[in-house]
C-alpha cells in the first residue's frame, strides 16, 4: 500500500492501514485539514467548496467521505458529480466558491485515488499552502461543528456543457471549419469521465465520433496513462475505421495524446507544440513548458519570433512561470495544454478544439502536420525506489559525474549534451525517479536514457555496499 502526501495532493492506493494507503481515515483527516485551511483563508465559518470526481471504482466511496467531512466542518459543498479536472477548475470561480477538491489519481491505475486541492481561483494550491494543509493534518488542528451548524450538499451537474460552451466561444477555435470537414475521430477515454465530455465536445464541433472505452464505469481496459504501449488498440481502430484522428485522454482529462490517420502516434510531446503553433500565430507573448518537455517547442516559438521559457515540473510551476512572462499558452510535454485566456490549468478539451482547428486549417492529414515539426523523440523511463533510498544523494552523485556539462538543478537535474538532454527527478506522485532523455531518434533517446538508468543503478548499488 502507498500513501503520498505532496503539493500535488494526497494520493494513494485504496485500502490498508491508516497512513499506509488511502484509507477512509486518511481521506477524512486530509479533507478536514483542507476544509479547515479553506475556512481560515476565506475567513468564513461556512466556506463553499466544489467537489468533482473521475469515474474510478473508489470514487463514490471517497466522495461520500469527503462530503460528510466537509458538512461536519460546516461547509457548503457543491457536488459536480462526474466531472473532468479542468471542468472543476473552471467551476470553482464560476460558482464563486472558496476552494475545490477533485477526486482523481490522474494517470495512475484503478487501485489509486487522490484528493487534488484547488484554491479560490480554481488552481492547484501553492507549495506553501500545501505545507500548511499537511501541518494541520499532522497536528489534527481541526474541529467539527455542532448539530445546528452542519453544512449542506448541493448538486450541480451542468458544468460539462458550460465548459464546452466556453471553449466554443473562443475565437481561436474555428468550429465552422471543423464542421465543414466533418473529421472522423476515434476516442479512447479509458472508461472514465472523458467518455462523457470528449464525445460531447466533438459532437458540438461537428465531428464524427467513434467510441472505445467511453463507458464511465472506472473499469480501465488498459493502463490509463496515455503512453505509446497503452494505445495499440486506439492506433489499430483508427486505421480499421479509416479515421482522420485518434484521441486518448487520461481518467481526469487533463492530458491529451493523439494518433494520426495511419495509426502512427502524433506524440504526446507534440500536443502542446501543435496547439502552441496555432495560438502563437494569433496571440502576443512567449510560451512555457517544463524541463521534461521537448525542445521542439523552442523551435515553434522561434518560428513566431518568440521564446520558450522553462519551469520546474508540475502544473503549479508552469502556471507561475506563465504569469511571470504573460504567456498565452504553455503546458507540459505529457500532453498537458494550458490556454491562459480560458483558465490556468491543463485542459485536454480545449487542446482537442485547438488541435482540430489547426488540423483542418492546415488542409493536410494528421501525419503530414506532424512532419512539419522537428523529428525529435523523448524516451521516458523510471527507477522504482526501494524503501530508504537516498534520492538526493543519488542525484548528487550524477551531478558530480556530469558537472562539466551545462546543467540545471532547479528541478532535480537536467543535463545538456549538444542537441540532446537528460532530466532526472523524483516524482511527486509515485515512489520513483523519472528519467527523460531526448534525441533525434527513438533509438538514440532510449540508449541515452538506458545509460543513465544503468549509471544510477551502479551508484545505488555502491551506496548500499558502503552502508
Amino acid at each position: 500500500m502507498t500513501l503520498i502526501r505532496s503539493i500535488s495532493g494526497i494520493r494513494g492506493t485504496i485500502g490498508g492501514a491508516p497512513g499506509d494507503g488511502l484509507s477512509p481515515v486518511d481521506v477524512v483527516r486530509y479533507t478536514a485539514a483542507f476544509g479547515t485551511w479553506v475556512a481560515q483563508r476565506s475567513g468564513k465559518r461556512a466556506p463553499r467548496i466544489l467537489l468533482g470526481r473521475d469515474a474510478r471504482i473508489s470514487g463514490p466511496m471517497v466522495a461520500d467521505l469527503v462530503k460528510g467531512t466537509l458538512v461536519g466542518l460546516g461547509a457548503e459543498v457543491i457536488d459536480l458529480g462526474l466531472a473532468t479536472t479542468p471542468t472543476v477548475e473552471l467551476a470553482v470561480p464560476g460558482e464563486g466558491a472558496d476552494a475545490g477538491i477533485v477526486l482523481t489519481a490522474s494517470h495512475n491505475p484503478k487501485q489509486w485515488n487522490a484528493l487534488k486541492l484547488l484554491n479560490s481561483k480554481g488552481e492547484f494550491i501553492s507549495a506553501m499552502d500545501g505545507a500548511e494543509v499537511l501541518r494541520i493534518a499532522e497536528d489534527e488542528a481541526f474541529e467539527f461543528v455542532d448539530v445546528d451548524s452542519l453544512g449542506k450538499v448541493t448538486l450541480e451537474q451542468g458544468w460539462t456543457d458550460r465548459h464546452i460552451d466556453m471553449i466554443l466561444a473562443l475565437d481561436l477555435v474555428d468550429a465552422e471549419a471543423i464542421a465543414r470537414r466533418k473529421p472522423k475521430v476515434v476516442v479512447d477515454a479509458v472508461n472514465s469521465v472523458g467518455g462523457i465530455a470528449v464525445p460531447r465536445l466533438l459532437d458540438r464541433l461537428g465531428a464524427q465520433v467513434i467510441r472505445i472505452h467511453c463507458e464511465p464505469n472506472g473499469d480501465f481496459q488498459h493502463n490509463p496513462e496515455p503512453l505509446p504501449e497503452h494505445l495499440t488498440e486506439l492506433c489499430d481502430t483508427v486505421v480499421t475505421e479509416g479515421a482522420d484522428l485518434g484521441i486518448s485522454v487520461d481518467p481526469d482529462v487533463d492530458r491529451l495524446a493523439l494518433v494520426c490517420e495511419d495509426g502512427s502516434l502524433f506524440g504526446e510531446e507534440f500536443t502542446l507544440v501543435a496547439c502552441a503553433d496555432l495560438v502563437l500565430a494569433h496571440r502576443q507573448g512567449d510560451t512555457v513548458s517544463n524541463m521534461s518537455s521537448s525542445r521542439a517547442l523552442d523551435v515553434v516559438a522561434h518560428k513566431h519570433g518568440r521564446k520558450r521559457h522553462a519551469s520546474a515540473v508540475g502544473e503549479v510551476n508552469v502556471v507561475e512561470r506563465m504569469r511571470e512572462v504573460n504567456a498565452p499558452i504553455g503546458g507540459e510535454g505529457n500532453g498537458g495544454v494550458i490556454l491562459s485566456e480560458l483558465h490556468f490549468g491543463r485542459d485536454a478539451l480545449v487542446g482537442i478544439a485547438l488541435f482540430l482547428t489547426h488540423l483542418v486549417r492546415s488542409g493536410s492529414s494528421c501525419s503530414a502536420l506532424r512532419a512539419t515539426y522537428p523529428d525529435l523523440h523523448i524516451s521516458k523511463k523510471k527507477i522504482e525506489l526501494a524503501p530508504g533510498t537516498d534520492v538526493d544523494g543519488l542525484i548528487a552523485g550524477m551531478l558530480l559525474r556530469y558537472k562539466d556539462h551545462p546543467h540545471s538543478t532547479v528541478d532535480g537535474l537536467r543535463i545538456e549534451m549538444d542537441q540532446e538532454w537528460v532530466h532526472l527527478r523524483k516524482s511527486n506522485t509515485e515512489p520513483i525517479i523519472r528519467v527523460y532523455a531526448e534525441s533525434d531518434s527513438r533509438e538514440k533517446a532510449d540508449h541515452l536514457a538506458g545509460r543513465f538508468l544503468r549509471e544510477m543503478n551502479e551508484l545505488s548499488a555502491a551506496a548500499a555496499r558502503t552502508n
